[in-house]
């Protein structure tokens, strides 16, 4: 399988230790939304993208303080978008944005202490994300129509900082995520008709802080994320549901790591790489 990398920046992102453009999500007629660290005033602002022009999304109710900002996370066929803010107090909520009236809508999951995320929306408008419960545990959810549905992968670890994340969803249904097990060690799972089945790349590690992240799933049942190495590199990589095979995908320009985030019905890719000095790019790619 060849593959072909293109980076794409955002001009108004700062670019140090860490910092940059993040590439999150991309829909079937090619728009990505991600975040970016705004050089001039360290806030992160998310954005669209699309034939070379980006825009700025900025939910009204997030932080303007430093390292506070609006975060964009996924993007369904409608053009809405998920994601999630710090307030001015830095709490994270989700938010829902409708493109057709301009529109945020927060999103907290009710057993949320002052932690939640919405990072996939399919295109019947079905979100996933996570939260984090009063005892300090991840939880994913799933909602609709204002209702909230807590999934815990029975295999997550339940201590403080352990348990499992809900990162994507496809129109079937089928929802993808991570958890952290009572060791510390990640997998990725996909959750279909009422069942968690466990996703690890082969080439994963198996210590703490390493493992396996599952990031999305397109309705062919094309998965991507992320794994870290025994010697804690960072890969991206694609999975195909129902072959069973893994193929690692790894920007040439990411001395530091890759991560593979979204994933259309085409086969395309985005996610982002780290160079030399850490700094954080997008990056666009098709896999055949």
């Amino acid at each position: 399988m060849t593959v072909t990398y293109k980076t794409l920046d955002d001009p108004l992102a700062a670019y140090g230790d860490f910092d940059g453009t993040y590439l999150r999500g991309i829909n079937d007629s090619g728009k990505i939304v991600g975040e970016y660290l705004d050089s001039s005033s360290s806030v992160y602002h998310g954005f669209i993208y699309k034939n070379g022009v980006y825009t700025v999304l900025t939910d009204p109710i997030a932080g303007t303080g430093n390292l506070e900002g609006t975060f964009a996370e996924g993007i369904n066929d409608l053009g809405q978008i998920v994601g999630g803010y710090f307030d001015s107090s830095e709490n994270d909520h989700g938010f829902f944005y409708n493109p057709r009236t301009g529109k945020y809508q927060t999103l907290d999951d009710p057993f949320s202490t002052d932690y939640t995320v919405a990072y996939g929306i399919n295109d019947s408008g079905k979100i996933v994300g996570e939260y984090l419960d009063i005892n300090g545990v991840y939880h994913g959810f799933f909602h609709k129509n204002g209702v909230y549905t807590t999934l815990s992968d029975p295999s997550a670890g339940t201590g403080t900082f352990e348990g499992t994340s809900a990162l994507g969803i496809n129109d079937v249904g089928q929802i993808v995520g991570d958890y952290q097990d009572g060791s510390g060690v990640y997998h990725g799972f996909v959750f279909s008709k009422g069942h968690y089945t466990t996703v690890d790349d082969p080439l994963a590690g198996n210590t703490k802080g390493d493992g396996t992240f599952v990031r999305g799933i397109n309705d062919n049942g094309l998965i991507v994320g992320h794994y870290f190495d025994s010697n804690g590199a960072e890969h991206g990589f694609v999975y195909n549901l129902h072959t069973g095979k893994y193929k690692t995908l790894d920007d040439p320009l990411g001395t530091n790591g890759t991560a593979v985030v979204g994933i259309n019905d085409s086969s395309q890719i985005v996610g982002f790489y780290y160079d030399s000095n850490n700094a954080a790019h997008g990056f666009t790619a098709h896999v055949g």
